[in-house]
């Protein structure tokens, strides 16, 4: 009897996790008896992944937190693509995270030519080092989009076949959509204010001073309110370590409570990055920080967009406040915040922005993963 299909992920971030696991789901919807294997996080994990190694091992960004790990990193691609090899799949599936998941996978198309190489996540090639995209030739097959204007830019640059299959998390539209009685709850006193530092260890480091003082002058000028930390695994410690600078105690949440809380949040202090579109879908006002090793920033110059932030780059405006490097102070921010908790004509501009983000990835259709797991499908030979 011929073994069932097999797909071999890897997902490199938290965001990613999330990806794989609504990815695996879906795949399972059309082949009851496929079969799993490779890296991923909790989420994956409760879709029965086991994973070769704890996500946190190769969530890192930037070109010195690399470094940093440098030896680490090389073994756990190293330990990959053995892995990847031994399995055996009928298809490998990139998900996020190029700087790791495609060296991985140039490692696995050198030794298995014919096998089928999918990247779920495009890499921002539209933004930053646009030469990846005639790189990727060489090793994916395709690449799944998850936002509209991706495929012409993989065209433009020569990149491999790309198609646009919508974006996850309209999987996780009804969880992230508030009910009437929660959005009572935004308007009630004390509001609700989420802190989301990121899910990576450097960014992580280097945000929580900013915020924790960002939200002690919030305090001075805004009156009492909650503040709510939704806390990747992998990068806990980080967390507890930067709160013990905070003199405003926040709530932590695990990620099943993540959800909730948005549908709740009066607004939102953020670090750039996918929640940013988590939090246009459940409609929270936002601010954005980003900040990088200082010996990154010049490379700046390279970066061919207006803005970084997901929603902004949807609408095609700058609709969500940004501060980059050294604009992300707390004054800042606690000024961009301000009016965002109060009900004020800041508020209830970008509220209206977040409906036409809404609507644009809306306009992609429903069930963006059973898409993607089309698509992969396609690449599986097995009957």
């Amino acid at each position: 009897m011929e073994a069932p299909p097999h797909v071999f992920l890897i997902a490199g971030e938290a965001s990613g996790d999330l990806l794989g696991a609504l990815l695996m789901r879906a795949l399972r919807a059309l082949r009851p008896d496929m079969r799993f294997s490779g890296i991923g996080g909790e989420a994956m994990a409760r879709e029965g992944l086991a994973s070769l190694f704890p996500l946190g091992d190769i969530a890192v960004m930037g070109l010195l937190s690399p470094l940093r790990h440098l030896p680490q990193l090389l073994e756990r691609i190293d330990r990959a693509s053995r892995a990847a090899l031994a399995a055996e799949p009928d298809c490998l599936v990139l998900i996020d995270a190029p700087d790791f998941t495609h060296r991985v996978a140039r490692r696995v198309r050198r030794a298995r030519p014919a096998l089928p190489i999918v990247d779920y996540v495009s890499p921002t090639v539209w933004a930053w080092r646009p030469g990846r995209a005639r790189a990727m030739r060489a090793y994916v097959d395709e690449v799944l989009a998850l936002l509209p204007f991706e495929p012409a830019a993989h065209q433009r640059l020569g990149g491999p076949a790309c198609v646009y299959v919508g974006h996850p998390l309209l999987d996780c539209l009804e969880t992230l959509t508030p009910s009437p009685a929660e959005l009572a709850m935004r308007e009630a006193e004390p509001p609700l204010l989420l802190a989301l530092p990121g899910s990576r260890r450097a960014e992580v480091a280097r945000l929580m001073p900013v915020f924790g003082e960002t939200m002690d002058m919030l305090a001075k000028t805004c009156g009492p309110f909650d503040v709510a930390l939704p806390v990747v695994p992998h990068v806990a410690e980080e967390i507890e370590r930067g709160l013990t600078s905070w003199r405003l105690r926040p709530r932590l949440l695990s990620q099943d409570q993540k959800f909730p809380a948005f549908r709740r949040a009066r607004a939102a202090l953020v670090a750039s990055g996918a929640a940013t579109l988590e939090l246009a879908l459940a409609d929270v006002p936002m601010a954005v920080a980003y900040k990088v090793a200082p010996i990154e920033w010049p490379l700046r110059i390279l970066v061919s967009v207006d803005s970084i932030v997901l929603p902004n780059l949807v609408l095609g405006e700058r609709l969500v406040p940004e501060f980059l490097q050294g604009r992300a102070t707390p004054t800042a921010l606690a000024a961009a915040l301000e009016p965002l908790i109060r009900d004020g004509v800041e508020r209830g501009a970008q509220r209206r922005g977040l409906a036409k983000v809404r609507e644009h990835i809306l306009a992609a259709g429903n069930s963006p993963s059973a898409r993607a797991a089309e698509r992969i499908s396609t690449h599986i030979t097995k009957p």
